[in-house]
């Protein structure tokens, strides 16, 4: 078999993630390659660790990135700060709270799940409710912005809940990191990762992790080893440390984290307070033209995530092949439900670089189009102009 070249085609990225790039982020990535242990390559480094603190709104030393996706991100908090024996309560209400679970048994940690229904911001009643009957608990752990279904829950007052009981807390910020309000230090969350590839829009393959100094005690005072040498704090401080003398850990993704150095440029070139403000703007927008076409969001405004629209498919409606259609004819991606929302749900993503007028314009008129020929019950030409009125607004 003849092999060429790959040359991927040219896609609108509105799905729960990736999402699109910047000409500016893949510039950074063709940039020379240099040593993992060069002086130039270790400035660079601390520029990042910079960065990463004013978008995670941290003064912690120890913030930095993991040279892998967001799910070893989560994992990295849990091998280092779960040990055997140890309990924790999991808030799941999606996806992802059921992989922290999966994290704390993998650890010998005892798991105790406090459940909300999917698409349902965490209940901090419940919360409360858990501690109180697992009065050994020792860390809590909760997804701030749950990608599955598009739900926020409220991290400062379940953090606060957490400490009241003297437990650590763990937070998944994968979804919200860059395009809602994330504030470490205010909040106190000892330990949080993230992505790349969402709100930052950055390549994937990095996941931003931060640890206060309440979490490292923790790990510092372990009674067994981290079970995972890779991503051993104690190993990646040698390389992730202060100053210019750096230990050798691992060989660093080095473009990649160019790349990483380069979105973290854009979202401080434009400030926190604007992307916050940008993303919800246009989910006011995307909203405004779903509605009038007569679509509705499975979570509730207050509770809504706005770079991550849950909406529910029409009844009749196949969900694959608008998919198909939108992807073929559009070249747009948008994405499908996961687990119990399979097949019951899109998930239209609003993230980061894709967070632009020019893609809901893309997205509400391509959805319109395609759900319309397939004679699906929306309703027709009103769509664009209610999404244009938001727009339209200072």
């Amino acid at each position: 078999m003849l092999i060429h070249s790959f040359n991927p085609p040219v896609r609108t990225l509105m799905g729960p993630g990736p999402s699109d790039v910047p000409p500016r982020v893949l510039e950074a990535l063709s940039r020379p390659t240099i040593g993992h242990l060069d002086p130039a390559f270790i400035t660079m480094m601390d520029e990042l660790k910079e960065l990463l603190q004013y978008a995670f709104q941290t003064e912690n030393a120890l913030t930095m990135p993991i040279s892998a996706p967001g799910s070893a991100g989560m994992e990295t908090c849990f091998v280092n700060l779960v040990e055997p024996g140890d309990k924790v309560i999991v808030c799941q209400n999606g996806v992802f709270g059921g992989r922290m679970k999966e994290n704390v048994e993998r650890c010998g940690g005892i798991a105790v799940l406090v459940e909300d229904a999917w698409g349902e911001a965490i209940d901090a009643g419940k919360l409360e409710d858990a501690l109180k009957a697992h009065a050994d608990t020792r860390i809590v752990a909760m997804v701030h912005a749950e990608t599955s279904t598009g739900a926020q829950s409220n991290v400062a007052t379940l953090v606060k809940l957490a400490h009241k009981h003297d437990c650590l807390t763990i937070v998944d910020t994968v979804t919200s990191l860059g395009g809602t309000p994330v504030k470490v230090d205010e909040w106190e969350i000892d330990a949080i990762y993230s992505g790349s590839q969402k709100c930052l829009s950055c390549t994937p393959g990095l996941s931003p992790v931060s640890f206060n100094e309440r979490a490292l005690d923790k790990v510092r005072n372990r009674k067994t080893r981290v079970q995972s040498w890779f991503m051993d704090l104690n190993l990646v401080m040698g390389y992730w440390g202060e100053g210019a003398k750096r230990a050798y850990h691992h060989t660093a993704p080095i473009n990649a984290l160019y790349s990483l150095h380069e979105a973290l440029l854009i979202l401080m070139e434009e400030g926190l307070d604007a992307a916050w403000k940008r993303h919800h703007k246009n989910h006011l927008a995307l909203r405004a033209g779903l509605e009038a076409m007569g679509l509705t969001f499975i979570v509730k405004e207050a509770d809504r995530l706005p770079q991550l629209n849950a909406v529910s498919i029409p009844d009749g409606v196949d969900d694959a092949a608008v998919r198909s259609r939108l992807l073929k004819e559009y070249n747009l991606e948008i994405g499908a439900g996961l687990g119990a929302l399979a097949g019951k749900v899109w998930r239209i993503g609003l993230m980061g670089h894709s967070s632009r007028a020019e893609n809901i314009l893309l997205c509400i008129g391509a959805l319109e189009s395609v759900l319309g020929n397939m004679g699906a019950e929306i309703k027709l030409g009103v769509a664009l102009p209610a999404m244009q009125k938001v727009l339209g607004k200072s």
